[in-house]
């Protein structure tokens, strides 16, 4: 199916969380045609909403609704004054709010690593409103490896950022491992994804940098975790894709086997040269989840 980008500009969509933060939202319009539920698109651990902003166009121009979420203490949404509830029941319990403010009953789910653990999550608590989902370089397990890359630098002082060319050096060093031989031109755009301008017009993370403190508080529990009851439940009562990086550390290829072994439905695309996590732009994603998308709701 094919789908050109929409050109419609994202309203800005605020709702409250549970607990009373000021969560935040890129509200993309549907191209007109035929109702079909929206999408939720969910970001991974240290990004925001801007991860989607060259997605969400092309999902909006197929004729649904994109909501593209900062979670709690990341892009535009408050950070949460106890540090130990960011963790994936309490973003589960932020996104179903958003769901009932906006009076929406059942979507699409599109979670991007941590947005796939608070997929499943819903899953478990609410599966009805799940009416599919894409799963983005997630599965039940995650590799050692990538997460004690990713713990290396999440929420960890780094060196000292005063322009956005220190940006884009620093987005590179910390990604060059999922996206290599890129152009320049890539590291700055990634860079003002994940940056933002602070008071003094130097560029900080854009994110809560407590955002760790429960991974740090687990130990070495928090790189073991077992959520294959969450995937079996999702995978049985919903249809599901798997996006997977072909040289991602974080869902192995053994545990992407194991995925679709267990869930023989699971429509499955593979992106080749890059990493964890496939920013979704790619012709192999594209090409799968607009698919996907036209068999479901």
């Amino acid at each position: 199916m094919a789908a050109t980008a929409s050109t419609a500009t994202p309203a800005g969509r605020w709702w409250s969380s549970p607990d009373g933060l000021r969560l935040h939202a890129r509200d993309y319009p549907g191209a007109e045609g035929s109702a079909k539920l929206p999408v939720i698109a969910i970001h991974g651990l240290t990004r925001n909403s801007r991860d989607f902003e060259s997605v969400a166009p092309y999902i909006a121009a197929s004729g649904r609704r994109v909501l593209a979420l900062d979670v709690r203490g990341r892009g535009l949404s408050d950070r949460d004054p106890q540090p130990m509830r960011y963790l994936p029941p309490t973003y589960a319990g932020d996104v179903l709010a958003l769901m009932a403010q906006l009076g929406i009953a059942q979507a699409v789910f599109l979670g991007t690593s941590m947005g796939g653990l608070i997929t499943m999550a819903i899953a478990v608590s609410k599966p009805k409103m799940i009416a599919g989902a894409i799963l983005n370089d997630v599965g039940p397990e995650v590799g050692k490896a990538g997460l004690m890359r990713i713990a290396g630098y999440a929420g960890q002082p780094g060196p000292a950022i005063d322009s956005w060319d220190d940006a884009a050096d620093y987005s590179r060093r910390t990604n060059a491992i999922a996206f290599p031989d890129r152009p320049q031109e890539f590291w700055d755009a990634f860079a003002r994804r994940c940056f933002r301008e602070d008071a003094a017009g130097k560029p900080v993370l854009d994110y809560d940098p407590d955002i760790s403190a429960p991974i740090r508080a687990a130990g070495p529990k928090a790189l073991t975790p077992n959520l294959w009851p969450f995937f079996n439940r999702l995978a049985r009562h919903a249809p599901t894709l798997l996006v997977r990086g072909e040289t991602s550390d974080i869902l192995d290829s053994a545990i992407a086997e194991k995925m679709r072994r267990k869930a023989r439905t699971m429509a499955y695309a593979e992106v080749p040269g890059v990493g964890h996590a496939p920013m979704l732009d790619e012709p192999e994603a594209k090409a799968a989840i607009l698919e996907f998308l036209a068999r479901v709701p």
